[in-house]
């Protein structure tokens, strides 16, 4: 019988280091990026090489992300071939990638390039206060959260003509654009040249802030990208 588990079950299974983990998808795809320590079995071999894992351990097989049937397919033959414990994260990876969860792979994401520690403010955060750490800081931007979860920016366009004696609440720019730590590095950096952005934010699935990338965490002055 074969089991539906989510992010943090597969967590749970890893930290008490019982799980094997199997991605099913193609190699390119499984060396671009693949969760730390899993193995490649792709379907096509599952029935020639099911023999390389441990039948009394339990098993995770994962694919790419929910909309991919390989892993609940994998799932079924193992558990056809004699596997007593699998287990199928059909969330897939990037669902992990997205939470900002450690992997392995030859994939240049923003989740390894962007500030983990920007300007935060609360709601409800004096503006003046929050105006002198704005000023202090490189990105010259500051981001509004409620519980860890990102309501806007303040930054030099919402401060022109905003009253300092007001809250952040007040000034921030709601609505604000973010990225996924999952975000490949050069086409979003190509993205924000388009569209003349400097910073963009960060954020997981669930609207929590991670960090702020700026062109500036891979470009050095006067030079173009730099994805070494």
């Amino acid at each position: 019988m074969t089991h539906i588990i989510d992010r943090e079950a597969v967590r749970d299974l890893v930290a008490n280091r019982r799980a094997q983990l199997v991605e099913v998808l193609p190699e390119k795809e499984y060396a671009w990026a693949h969760l730390p320590g899993a193995v490649h079995l792709p379907l096509a071999a599952m029935r020639t090489s099911a023999g390389e894992l441990d039948p009394g351990r339990p098993v995770v097989v994962y694919c790419h992300d929910w909309l991919c049937d390989l892993s609940p397919r994998a799932a079924h033959r193992l558990d056809h071939l004699g596997f007593e414990h699998v287990y199928d994260y059909r969330q897939g990876k990037m669902d992990w990638l997205s939470a900002d969860l450690p992997y392995e792979g030859t994939a240049t994401l923003v989740s390894r390039y962007l500030r983990r520690d920007p300007v935060r403010a609360a709601l409800g955060d004096p503006l003046d206060e929050i105006t002198e750490r704005i000023i202090a800081d490189p990105a010259g931007l500051a981001v509004v959260v409620d519980d860890d979860v990102v309501q806007g920016v303040i930054g030099s366009r919402e401060l022109k003509g905003a009253d300092l004696n007001g809250v952040a609440e007040r000034a921030m720019r709601v609505g604000v654009t973010a990225v996924r730590p999952s975000e490949e590095l050069e086409p979003l950096v190509r993205r924000m040249d388009r569209a003349k952005v400097d910073h963009v934010v960060v954020t997981r699935v669930d609207g929590t802030l991670v960090g702020l990338f700026g062109l500036g965490d891979v470009r050095p002055p006067e030079t173009g990208p730099d994805f070494g």
